[in-house]
């Protein structure tokens, strides 16, 4: 794409999730320890993961983005662009963002709904799941739903002249996340047995990591999924 700032990137890619999970860690590794919970890790077994993420993970990170650096292409925009962005007109309120990322986020979401259920009870209950290959099927359905709104909402911010979609479809592919989340407020108050400072502080805290998680990945898709959708248009057009 062109850009510059690749050191920056390698540190977002290094930092950008596990940064706040561990911060979120050991935030609820603290309440595990002021209610002398078995959940709490000890602080050497801390020390150890620390040291191999910083020895393992982050020097993997930095030579596989100095090799990506090194072995990059070159940017080939599909049709002939012009030197200065076209003013984007003013939107109505439904083609915003936030609208938008709430339409993106629902129909992944519908899809995986029923599925939920199961799988938060078998991580927080006492279920177990066994039915591996229809979770197979609900995560492939979701991947491509993800990728066919978020290039179905990139044509629409198109068609009006709207040229900024790169992040728009990164927050629209990624909005299924925090429907996720919005479910487990839902699966707490209404279907579990959880209470609690502490059990309340567990669940919410590492669902808000797997939520962040979802997000990382949807976006990814939905934004791969509209660059090539606008590399296929655009490629189209015959220049003159």
């Amino acid at each position: 794409m062109e850009g510059q700032l690749w050191v920056r990137n390698i540190l977002l890619t290094c930092f950008v999730y596990c940064g706040p999970f561990f911060t979120m860690f050991s935030l609820l590794n603290t309440v595990a320890i002021a209610y002398r919970s078995t959940a709490a890790l000890p602080f050497g077994t801390i020390v150890i993961i620390i040291i191999i993420w910083g020895l393992v993970t982050i020097p993997l990170t930095i030579v596989g983005g100095i090799a990506g650096k090194n072995n990059r292409a070159e940017f080939n925009a599909p049709c002939r662009t012009n030197k200065y962005p076209r003013e984007i007109p003013q939107l109505p309120w439904y083609r915003t963002t936030i609208p938008q990322m709430l339409m993106a986020g629902f129909l992944p979401f519908s899809a995986i709904y029923v599925e939920l259920y199961y799988i938060f009870a078998s991580v927080w209950g006492h279920k177990v799941y066994i039915i591996w290959s229809i979770l197979f099927i609900v995560y492939i359905i979701l991947i491509i739903v993800t990728a066919f709104i978020t290039i179905a909402l990139t044509y629409f911010q198109l068609a009006v002249e709207d040229h900024h979609w790169w992040w728009r479809s990164f927050l629209c592919g990624g909005a299924t996340g925090l429907f996720v989340y919005g479910y487990c407020f839902y699966y707490y108050f209404c279907r579990s047995d959880m209470s609690g400072f502490m059990q309340a502080s567990f669940f919410f805290g590492y669902m808000a990591m797997v939520c962040f998680g979802f997000f990382l990945m949807l976006g990814t898709i939905g934004w791969r999924a509209s660059l090539m959708f606008v590399r296929h248009i655009y490629k189209a057009i015959k220049s003159e």
